[in-house]
C-alpha cells in the first residue's frame, strides 16, 4: 500500500505538520514522530476528507454571517437615518469610537440575563462584533434580544475577561420593606381609631352543637354538607344585630384539629364555649379552654341542649369550676348562657353578651391605613385557582390591591363576600374570599397590603428563601455533636406518609395529628402536604421515599392510580379523620419488629444409637411428654448442657416417615448436622412462637 508524508499531506491540505500530527494522534490513533513521518494512503484520503467537510462548514457558516452582518447593517443604518436630527456632535463620536477600541474590562458584571446591545456597551466592542461573536458560539440574536448569562459567559470569556453573577440584592429590599411593613403596623392613632365588629369563635367538643349552634344563628343549614356531621373546614359569617355587626369565625370540633382551633384563637376577640348540658366537661373541651387561657381571649360558656330531659346546667358549672371557671350566678366572672340550638332558646341573650363583651374590650380599628390580617383558609379550585378566605383585622382591603401572604404574594382580582356577592373594599373584622394569589396560602399566614405587585414578589421570594436557609441549619445531620445520641438510638424505622387534602386548614391539622403518633419504636414523619388531588407527582414521590399517601376529601386521578398500581404505592382516601388515624396506627403496629417466645413441644431420650454410613446417625428415642413434630427446631442435651442446636433431619414411626410423634411413643431420628448423638442425651424440641403487638 502506498504511502504518504505527513509534510506533503500538510502543504496539500493547507495546514502546518504540527496540526496535522495533532489531528492524526488525536482523531485518528496514529503515531506520528514528526512531519518527516509516513501514513497509509487510507489514511491520508480520511483525513482530506475529514477536512474538506471542515472546509465546507466553514464556509456555509461565513456565508450565514455575511448575510447577518448585511441585516444587521441595514438596520442600524435604518436605525440612523430615523435619529438623523437626534446625531452626535463629531467630538462625541470620536470619544465613543475611542471607546469602542479600548480593552474591555477584566471582570463584568451581569444579571441572569442581559440584552445583546448592552452586552456589547460593557465590552466596549461594537454590537456587529458581539453578535458576529454569539453566531460563532451557534446563538443567533438580533441587538434587542435577550441571552442568558451562561451565553455571555463564554463570550465575555472569549475576549479575556471574567464574567460573574451580580448578587441579587432582593434580599435587602425585602428586609427594608419588612421593616417598612412593621412601621406601618407600629403607627397606631387614636384619632383614627373606630369601632369594629367583634371576632368570635365557637369552640367545643365534638356533637356538642357547635355548627347547629352557629346555624340557628345565621338561619343557614351548614350540618347537613358536612360527613358525619363534623364540621371539616373553617368559615367566617357576618350577622346583623340590631344594626351591631358580629363576625363569627367556625373551627371544628374534631379532636385531631386541636391546631386549627389553635389558630381561631389567636385571631379572635371573643370565644363563646359550647358545652352540651346533657354530658358535660369532656376532653376537646378542656383543650378549647386551655387555647383560650393561653390566648388570654374572654369566654363565654354556652350551655347547649337545654331542650333534652337529661340537660344539667348545674352539673356543667360545677365542672367549670374545676377548670378555674366560675360561673357569674355563682359569684365569679365567667358568663354562662343556656341555649338550645334546636327551639333557639336563649340565642338572644347570647347575642347581648357577647355585644356587652365587645363593649367592655373596647375593640377599635383604623379602617384608613393598609390592610392587614390572617388567612382563615386556602384552597386550589380548578376554574378559580387558588382561593383563600381572609379575615381583615386593620384597614381596608380594596380590590386590585398588591398583597404578601406568609410565601405568597399576588394581586387581588376578585373579591367575594360570605353571602357570595362580590365586593370591592372590606373594612376591619370582616371576612372575604380572595382570588388573585401566585400560589395556596398556608391557613393562619399574615397577609398585609404592599404598595406594588414587584415588592410584594420580592419579599415573598426573600421569605422562601429564608425558610429554605433556615431548613437546611436544622436538617439532621450527621456531626460530631450528635453522632454519639444516634448511635444510642440505634436503627429507628420510619412511617414516611404523603397528605393530600381539599383544604390548607385540613392538610395542617392532619399532619399534626399523624405526627403526634410516633412512639419509640417507630417514627411517623409527613414528608409532604399540599391542597389538591393526588397526582402523579405525589405518587412519584411515594415511591421514591417508600412512603403512603393520605388522601383527606380529595381523590387521586386516573393517572395517578394507574402509576401507583404499578409502583406498588399505597393510596388511602379518607373522609373522617378518626379512619385515618386508626389505620395509620395500625400500619404502625405492623411496622414493628416482631416479638419472639419460645415453646417447648416435646423432649425425648436417646435409648439405642445407629450409626449408618450413608445416612449418619439415626437415634432410636423415646417421646418422655409432648410431641416432636418433623423439621421442628431441636436442641441436644448432654447431663442437662446444650452441645447442640439444629433442626430434625428426619423423624420415622419404624419405616415411615411421621409429620409427629407424641409422648409414650418410639420413634427413629437425625439431627441435622450432627452425628454424635449418645445413648442417654436429651432431645428436646421447640418452636419460636410470634407475638404480634397490640399497640404502642
Amino acid at each position: 500500500m502506498a504511502k504518504v508524508r505527513i509534510y506533503e499531506l500538510a502543504k496539500e491540505l493547507e495546514v502546518s505538520s504540527k496540526e496535522l500530527i495533532t489531528v492524526l494522534m488525536d482523531e485518528f490513533g496514529v503515531e506520528a514522530k514528526n512531519h518527516m513521518s509516513v501514513i497509509d494512503e487510507e489514511d491520508a484520503d480520511l483525513i482530506k476528507e475529514l477536512y474538506s467537510e471542515q472546509q465546507k462548514e466553514a464556509a456555509d457558516k461565513k456565508e450565514i454571517i455575511e448575510e447577518y452582518e448585511s441585516k444587521i447593517n441595514e438596520e442600524i443604518t435604518k436605525q440612523q437615518s430615523k435619529n438623523s436630527k437626534r446625531r452626535k456632535s463629531a467630538a462625541v463620536r470620536k470619544a465613543e469610537a475611542e471607546k469602542a477600541e479600548e480593552t474591555p474590562d477584566e471582570v463584568i458584571e451581569l444579571d441572569e440575563t442581559i440584552i445583546v446591545k448592552d452586552l456589547a456597551d460593557k465590552l466596549k466592542k461594537p454590537v456587529v462584533e458581539v453578535i458576529k461573536g454569539l453566531i460563532f458560539q451557534g446563538v443567533m440574536a438580533s441587538v434587542n434580544q435577550e441571552i442568558d448569562f451562561n451565553t455571555a459567559e463564554k463570550l465575555i470569556e472569549s475576549y479575556g475577561s471574567f464574567a460573574v453573577l451580580k448578587e441579587s440584592n432582593v434580599g435587602e429590599i425585602a428586609k427594608e420593606q419588612e421593616d417598612e411593613i412593621d412601621d406601618v403596623n407600629e403607627e397606631v392613632s387614636e384619632d383614627t381609631q373606630v369601632k369594629r365588629p367583634p371576632i368570635v369563635t365557637i369552640m367545643g367538643h365534638v356533637d356538642h352543637g357547635k355548627t347547629s349552634l352557629l346555624d340557628a344563628i345565621k338561619e343557614s343549614k351548614v350540618t347537613a354538607t358536612e360527613a358525619g356531621g363534623i364540621t371539616q373546614h373553617i368559615g367566617a359569617y357576618t350577622v346583623d344585630l340590631n344594626g351591631e355587626k358580629i363576625t363569627f369565625l367556625d373551627t371544628p370540633g374534631h379532636e385531631a384539629f386541636t391546631a386549627m382551633r389553635a389558630r381561631g384563637a389567636q385571631v379572635t376577640d371573643i370565644v363563646i364555649l359550647v358545652v352540651a348540658a346533657d354530658d358535660g366537661i369532656m376532653p376537646q373541651t378542656v383543650e378549647a379552654i386551655n387555647h383560650c387561657k393561653a390566648a388570654e381571649v374572654p369566654m363565654i360558656i354556652a350551655i347547649n341542649k337545654m331542650d333534652k330531659e337529661s340537660a344539667n346546667p348545674d352539673r356543667v358549672k360545677q365542672e367549670l369550676t374545676e377548670y378555674g371557671l366560675l360561673a357569674e350566678d355563682w359569684g365569679g366572672d365567667t358568663i354562662c348562657v343556656p341555649v338550645s340550638a334546636h327551639t333557639k332558646q336563649g340565642l338572644d341573650t347570647l347575642l347581648e353578651m357577647i355585644v356587652l363583651t365587645a363593649e367592655m374590650q373596647e375593640l377599635k380599628a383604623d379602617p384608613n391605613r393598609r390592610a392587614k390580617g390572617t388567612v382563615i383558609e386556602a384552597k386550589l379550585d380548578k376554574g378559580r385557582g387558588p382561593v383563600a378566605s381572609i379575615l381583615v383585622q386593620n384597614g381596608t382591603l380594596k380590590s386590585g390591591d398588591s398583597i404578601i401572604v406568609g410565601t405568597t404574594y399576588g394581586r387581588i382580582r376578585a373579591m367575594i363576600d360570605d353571602k357570595g356577592a362580590k365586593t370591592k373594599a372590606a373594612g376591619p373584622s370582616i371576612p372575604v374570599e380572595i382570588l388573585g394569589l401566585s400560589e395556596v396560602p398556608s391557613a393562619g399566614d399574615r397577609f398585609t397590603v404592599v404598595k406594588d405587585e414587584k415588592t410584594a414578589r420580592n419579599m415573598a421570594d426573600a421569605r422562601k428563601e429564608k425558610i429554605r436557609q433556615e431548613h437546611f441549619q436544622t436538617s439532621n445531620r450527621v456531626s460530631m455533636e450528635n453522632l454519639y445520641n444516634q448511635i444510642q438510638e440505634g436503627k429507628v424505622k420510619e412511617l414516611s406518609v404523603i397528605v393530600k387534602a381539599d383544604v390548607q386548614g385540613s392538610v395542617e391539622a392532619v399532619r399534626q395529628s399523624i405526627e403526634k403518633l410516633s412512639a419509640e419504636t417507630v417514627k411517623v414523619r409527613v414528608i409532604h402536604g399540599a391542597v389538591g388531588a393526588i397526582t402523579e407527582t405525589d405518587v412519584s414521590l411515594a415511591y421514591a421515599s417508600n412512603a403512603i399517601i393520605i388522601g383527606f376529601n380529595v381523590r387521586p386521578d386516573n393517572n395517578a392510580i394507574a402509576i401507583a398500581e404499578r409502583d406498588g404505592v399505597e393510596i388511602k382516601t379518607y373522609r373522617i379523620i378518626y379512619d385515618a388515624l386508626d389505620d395509620i396506627k395500625s400500619a404502625m403496629i405492623g411496622m414493628l419488629d416482631p416479638e419472639y417466645k419460645e415453646v417447648v413441644i416435646g423432649r425425648a431420650e436417646a435409648r439405642q444409637v445407629y450409626k449408618i454410613s450413608s445416612v449418619g446417625t439415626i437415634a432410636g428415642c423415646y417421646i418422655l411428654n409432648g410431641k416432636l413434630t418433623r423439621n421442628c427446631k431441636v436442641r441436644v442435651l448432654r447431663d442437662n448442657i446444650v452441645i447442640a442446636e439444629s433442626t430434625l433431619a428426619s423423624l420415622k414411626r419404624f419405616k415411615d416417615d411421621a409429620k409427629e410423634v407424641a409422648a409414650g411413643f418410639e420413634c427413629g431420628l437425625s439431627v441435622e448436622k450432627f452425628n454424635d448423638i449418645k445413648e442417654g442425651d436429651i432431645i428436646e424440641g421447640y418452636i419460636m412462637e410470634e407475638i404480634k403487638p397490640k399497640g404502642l
